[in-house]
Order: structure tokens, then sequence, then C-alpha cells
């Protein structure tokens, strides 16, 4: 995904500040797959039987996909930049990840999905450190 997020952002017909375009194109793309993964996650903590005790899972994974999603749709848009919204983003996706991680960690020996849920959060929040600290 990361190539097709690439090849976007070269593909912009005006030049873009000097934000280092690997790093934004990793962490699109860190966005949208924990968008997705915790979306699945979600849905699949609500086919567990034991669904009542993974319903702050589910919430806190549901908060995460909106969370990352949102930040993959802005960090997208290449014309102009409001650099205190988008370090607001980060941040907060940041968190989310964090929070998410650590969440689906603990039901990670009991739940595959929970498992591969908290790869991709701090895959996620780790790039989405990245491009904070490369905004400076």
């Amino acid at each position: 995904m990361t190539d097709r997020v690439q090849q976007m952002l070269e593909a912009y017909p005006k030049e873009v500040g000097d934000i280092d375009r690997q790093k934004l194109a990793e962490c699109i793309a860190a966005c949208l797959e924990c968008a997705q993964t915790c979306t699945a996650c979600a849905d699949a903590c609500l086919a567990e039987d034991m669904v009542a005790e993974l319903r702050e899972c589910i919430r806190i994974n549901l908060d995460c996909a909106d969370v990352c999603a949102a930040t993959g749709a802005v960090l997208s848009r290449q014309t102009g930049t409001n650099v205190e919204t988008t370090r607001a983003l980060l941040e907060a996706c940041r968190t989310a990840c964090q929070r998410c991680g650590e969440d689906c960690a603990s039901h990670a020996q009991m739940h595959e999905h929970c498992k591969v849920c908290a790869e991709v959060c701090r895959r996620c929040e780790r790039a989405c450190a990245e491009l904070l600290a490369a905004l400076g």
C-alpha cells in the first residue's frame, strides 16, 4: 500500500512543503491499514461468544479506526498545510493506537484478531511518531 500512496504523493501536480514524503507515505498507509484492521477486529470481537467481556475492546477499536481514518485522509491532502491540525491529529492517532494496541495485546493470547490488531496499532503509532519528529 505504501507504494501506491507514494505514487499518489509524487503525482501531485504542485510543489509541496519540505515534508519527508517517504515518512508521510508510510504514515498514511499505516493509518489506513490500522483503520481497516481495528474495524475488522471490532467486528471479530462482536462474533466472539464472550462478546460482553470485549465491549471495551470494541469501543477502543472503533475509536482508533475513526481517528486513524481521519488522520490518513487529512495527511493525504496536499493542497496547503495546517501544521497545527496535522500535529494534533498525529498526536491523537498515536494516542489512540497506543491505547488500542495495549488493550488488544491483553486479549492476544485468546483472540488472534486482537494479536494482529495490536501489531498493526503499534506500527501506526510508530509511523505517527516518526512523522511528528520529521515535522520538527
